[in-house]
């Protein structure tokens, strides 16, 4: 039998929202704590706001993965050139590893610090032995990274406003909340 939803489950698209308003609020605590002094307690709040909302996306992401293997997605109409389809799966697939492997990328640099790894309350157990060399080099990778999400992002949300306003195709309705289309 043919899939003919045309769009996304409630879930995935609520999963997909709350991803992004998660990764604004990482992304900007880690901006804004720039503008406060070294050591500086609203410095510090940021930062474990920083800790905490990327642990929330490892978590939100895993939940994702698991949604998104039990879900297949509607198709686009009209289908997009073979290329296009290859290019989506590939950021696609970059972004899945940004939201897993930048948050476990963080948790590892406070374990190698030997720093304390906070999680709204509760205080995570490292995933590595105290090594302050391997802590600044996961850093490196880790800030790097960083700044390869934002042109991620930044494409991801650029290909699906491409998609509406130059091929008018139903890809970023598929994503929107609101009245599910069925066919």
């Amino acid at each position: 039998m043919p899939d003919t939803r045309r769009s996304y489950p409630a879930a995935m698209i609520f999963l997909h929202w709350a991803m992004l308003l998660l990764l604004v609020g990482v992304y900007g605590a880690i901006e804004l704590r720039e503008f406060f002094p070294k050591g500086s307690d609203i410095r510090e709040g940021f930062k474990a706001w920083h800790f905490m909302l990327g642990l929330s996306v490892l978590t939100l992401a895993l939940v994702r993965v698991a949604v998104r293997v039990s879900h297949r997605a509607p198709p686009i109409t009209p289908q997009p050139p073979a290329l296009q389809q290859w290019a989506s799966k590939a950021v696609h697939l970059a972004l899945y590893g940004l939201m897993i492997g930048m948050p476990l990328a963080g948790w590892a640099i406070l374990s190698a610090r030997g720093a304390p790894v906070p999680f709204f309350g509760l205080e995570l157990p490292p995933i590595l032995p105290s090594n302050k060399p391997l802590a600044g080099q996961i850093k490196e990778i880790h800030e790097t990274a960083g700044t390869i999400g934002y042109w991620l992002i930044g494409l991801h949300a650029a290909a699906a406003l491409a998609h509406h306003y130059l091929w008018k195709d139903d890809t970023l309705r598929r994503m929107l909340p609101g009245k599910r289309s069925q066919g």
